[in-house]
């Protein structure tokens, strides 16, 4: 009975959320003692907090209790981890009959990884949540939908076939979209609606390539894409289909050129809720990503070249944005943003690779759960550096932590990691990845792709270098604000503290091992990437991978003391020199090209097309008339109006006369109802004529028939 558990992972976190919320939206009148620090509201709020640490801690414990399962059924077996779960132990569960797919669950070597990295966030990011929303209103609400997207997030990664990821991942996205409006000021909703946008879009066009999949390859289940995809011939169907899809899940994972939600939802988002927005859900997308790329599209070099490409851009162009903003979340925002692109350069090798891609496998693994964990320690000192300053733009939190040895270990750890820099995780990911692109070879193209990374992760290790000048090294220009600054000793509660500490040092602890333990973790994942064999033992500190780390931290030291100290620091009179936002305004791809595009010119366009489409259809059919199809007269037919309306207006006429003669006297009616109606008959003739002639009313009439059909294949 152990595949239940898959299930409760799902749905238990969709009750809890509704008791959580039942709980936080309680009104009580509760009694306030002399002295008290709270009132009733945020007692229950207490109430509320405590119930949600426990349902996420529930939630972990049932990942960790799947994993010694596996581990202990493995040993009985005599088989490796990977063997076992790749092989007897993967673990199915079905909840028929919904929507007539039904939902179908899986849990193998990776999404067992997932699943535990996806729960251990959540727990750390609810116990900040305590402290984090202490002052703040519909804390219930935010538990709700918090709860809500752990459980739609869990389907995700737990789905056995693209149906079941498709709902999951919809309902995910509506849920965390309040994560988003929160706030509910100005910022917060309009960063909201780019992100709902965004989602619906990608949703849309994700379901039309699902479709299209399922028509042709007559499965979307995920362990047979492969074998139905090596068997159809048409090649284009598949890549037309790969595309949609890629589509959708490139707009979570924030890929360019969908990445536009990404630098405006995490700065307006509360801290807690961007470190799962950048370290989970994100991995939504790129989960979506290794299915087509390792099940559809397995050792196709065609699709590694686009998704290589599309990850080249997102690696750069993140990077850039992060170097040049002075807001802390929007930084770490951009950020997430590079390395989403780091991770698709892996994939993208994976397919130029084929067979012999482990390096490419094993870096994109790694990388996937050093970003998860770096930006959970990352979003929660930020979130920290909030609760205490109520600020992010970097000249207002500058030398905040400089007297907090503890807050700057803990971002340190974060930054030392994203860096890439030797014994900690990120190099050893990054290095996989670089391996990867050195192994292929290649022109000048995979070249300039191998310069490109390094030099990304150059701008990596300048802007993560920036932040902690700013924050832990700098003194603030207002020599006030810096004495409140250090002054400040009770920064955190405990509870916090054990979030932050702990993330750290799981994070530290997790890159001090490389071989024990990151090596096993991606051995234990491969499958899931059609990798069977593990490959060469890799010496991660011998002196050709050191190479390279040591070219991208010249090349951040660079970017940092000659651009970002000399242009990107400028010296105002009376406040010192101040971070200044160099980026161009005009280069906001939203203002510049989405907003355009789909607001003015897109219905501009359609308008003037289907209007003439509309008069073209008019036109003819009444030249029709007039020509071909002339009307010919009736035999005996009426001056006007038709025998309904003849016989009605003699009755009504009839009644007329009567009163006239009566009631009426003083005021006689002279009017004449066979004629009213006639012309009222007429001009509803007219009417329904032109509507029915029309093909805005055809396009209506095929819309509501689209939706009743929609309507019927969901529920029936």
């Amino acid at each position: 009975m152990v595949e239940i558990i898959l299930a409760v992972l799902v749905f238990f976190p969709f009750a809890a959320g509704l008791i959580v919320y039942a709980i936080g939206t309680r009104k009580e009148k509760q009694p306030v003692g002399e002295g008290s620090s709270c009132d009733g509201k945020k007692g229950l709020n207490r109430a509320a907090e405590i119930v949600a640490v426990c349902s996420v801690a529930a939630e972990f414990v049932l990942v960790v209790f799947m994993a010694a399962f596996c581990y202990i059924q493995s040993r009985t077996m005599e088989l490796s981890f990977n063997n076992s779960v790749e092989t007897g132990l993967q673990i199915l569960f079905s909840v028929p009959e919904i929507c007539g797919f039904g939902f179908h669950f899986c849990m193998d070597g990776f999404r067992l990884i997932y699943a535990g990295v996806a729960a251990f966030m959540w727990m750390m990011t609810t116990i900040l949540s305590g402290e984090y929303f202490r002052h703040h209103e519909n804390v219930g609400r935010f538990y709700l939908f918090l709860l809500m997207t752990l459980g739609a997030t869990m389907g995700v990664f737990l789905s056995a076939d693209l149906y079941t990821t498709f709902i999951f991942f919809e309902i995910m996205s509506f849920t965390s979209y309040v994560w988003v409006a929160q706030e509910e000021n100005r910022p917060s909703l309009q960063a909201a609606a780019t992100y709902l946008a965004v989602a619906v879009i990608g949703g849309l066009v994700m379901l039309m390539g699902i479709f299209l999949l399922y028509y042709h390859l007559g499965t979307v289940t995920i362990s047979e894409l492969s074998g139905a995809a090596a068997a159809f011939a048409d090649k284009r169907i598949l890549y037309i289909a790969g595309g949609c899809m890629l589509f959708g899940f490139g707009a979570k994972a924030g890929s360019f050129p969908l990445h536009i939600w990404l630098p405006k939802a995490h700065p307006v988002a509360p801290a807690p809720a961007s470190a799962l927005l950048s370290g989970i859900l994100t991995k939504t997308g790129i989960y979506g990503t290794l299915i087509l790329s390792c099940q559809l599209f397995v050792h196709d070099a065609a699709w590694g070249k686009v998704v290589l490409g599309l990850g080249v851009i997102t690696m750069f162009g993140g990077a850039l944005l992060a170097v040049f903003s002075v807001d802390l979340k929007r930084t770490l925002a951009c950020s997430s943003m590079s390395q989403i692109g780091f991770i698709m350069v892996g994939i993208g090798m994976q397919g130029l690779l084929g067979e012999e891609n482990a390096l490419a496998v094993h870096g994109t693994l790694l990388h996937m759960v050093n970003h998860s964990l770096i930006k959970l320690v990352l979003f929660m000192a930020a979130g920290v550096i909030f609760m205490n300053t109520h600020a992010l733009e970097l000249n207002q939190i500058r030398g905040y932590g400089r007297k907090k040895p503890l807050l700057a270990g803990i971002f340190l750890t974060g930054a030392l990691t994203i860096g890439g820099i030797p014994l900690f995780g990120g190099y050893v990911s990054k290095t996989l990845l670089h391996e990867a692109i050195v192994e292929f070879g290649g022109g000048g193209i995979m070249k300039a792709v191998e310069w490109i990374f390094l030099f990304s992760g150059g701008l990596t290790v300048a802007y993560m270098t920036k932040l902690f000048v700013a924050i832990f090294v700098e003194k603030n220009p207002d020599g006030e604000l810096q004495k409140q600054y250090d002054g400040q000793k009770k920064y955190m509660n405990n509870a916090s503290g054990f979030a932050l500490t702990g993330s750290a040092l799981v994070l530290l602890v997790w890159g001090l091992f490389p071989h024990e333990i990151m090596d096993k973790v991606a051995e234990l994942g491969q499958s899931f990437m059609n990798l069977r064999e593990f490959g060469h033992r890799v010496s991660y500190f011998s002196l050709s991978n050191l190479q390279g780390t040591l070219i991208s931290v010249c090349i951040g030291a660079a970017v940092y003391l000659l651009f970002i100290r000399n242009v990107l620091l400028k010296k105002q009179e009376g406040s010192g020199a101040v971070y200044i936002n160099a980026w161009p305004n005009w280069l906001d791809l939203e203002n510049l090209l989405y907003k355009p595009l789909l607001l003015t010119i897109l219905p501009t366009l359609f308008g003037v097309l289907c209007r003439t489409l509309d008069s073209f259809t008019d036109t003819m059919a009444v030249l029709l008339r007039k020509t071909l199809y002339r009307d010919s007269p009736l035999p005996h037919e009426r001056p006007e109006g038709n025998l309904f309306t003849a016989v009605l207006g003699r009755i009504i006429n009839g009644f007329e006369v009567l009163g006239n003669h009566t009631w009426n006297k003083k005021h006689p009616n002279q009017r004449d109802y066979r004629h009213l109606l006639a012309l009222k008959s007429d001009e509803f003739k007219e009417s329904n004529r032109i509507i029915g002639g029309s093909l805005s009313f055809g396009l209506l009439l095929f819309g509501v028939g689209l939706a009743l059909t929609l309507v019927y294949l969901i529920c029936w």
